[in-house]
């Protein structure tokens, strides 16, 4: 069985977004300009500096990520959406959107297909598992959800992308978290961020 690894890139204080987040600003107030530019820097200022850690990133059999990741559309699904991507995502796989209102699957182009999942973290991991085939799922977040599987204790791996700024509030994570027990496996500095490896062990 494949391993569920979170990924996620934090500010140096903790946060994945800023507070007061919007389909105009979808990062809040993230030190930028709300679009995640800064957070983000390192995936598309320097790619090639980071190509290991993008292409991880992507990798996975299945992806699992909260709705607040897939899109700002909130309630029932009143508008159409299928996330920030545009009609390629770069997941090629299938992904497992956790939401409280039923929608029936979106097919994409190039392989990827959203699953909108309403019975729980748990539900969503055991149909990505399935959906996987033996391959790793990659929890990508946002904050909430990643704590949320981190909470469950369903977590093998995780993987931040630390940059040098600080939000001082916002979304954050291992909010709500009790104590993890971590071993670092692997570290790599870049200009624009900080790449760490911990296996979960408790």
């Amino acid at each position: 069985m494949g391993r569920v690894i979170c990924d996620i890139t934090v500010s140096v204080d903790g946060y994945a977004a800023g507070v007061d987040q919007s389909e105009e600003r979808p990062f809040g107030d993230d030190g930028g300009d709300g679009t995640g530019n800064r957070l983000h820097a390192w995936m598309f200022e320097t790619p090639d500096e980071n190509r290991a850690e993008i292409e991880a990133m992507t990798a996975a059999g299945a992806f699992v990520m909260g709705r607040n990741m897939f899109g700002p559309v909130r309630g029932a699904w009143d508008r159409r959406w299928n996330g920030w991507w545009g009609s390629d995502p770069p997941f090629h796989a299938p992904v497992f959107v956790l939401t409280h209102h039923p929608r029936e699957p979106e097919p994409m182009d190039g392989g990827t297909t959203y699953h909108f999942v309403t019975d729980g973290i748990a539900s969503a991991l055991e149909r990505a598992r399935t959906a996987a085939g033996g391959g790793d799922v990659l929890v990508l977040g946002g904050a909430t959800t990643v704590n949320q599987y981190l909470a469950a204790g369903l977590v093998d791996e995780l993987r931040l992308h630390i940059v040098p700024l600080t939000l001082g509030a916002g979304t954050r994570l291992f909010d709500g978290v009790p104590p993890l027990d971590l071993e670092q496996v692997a570290s790599r500095s870049a200009r624009q961020v900080t790449h760490v490896r911990y296996r979960v062990l408790s």
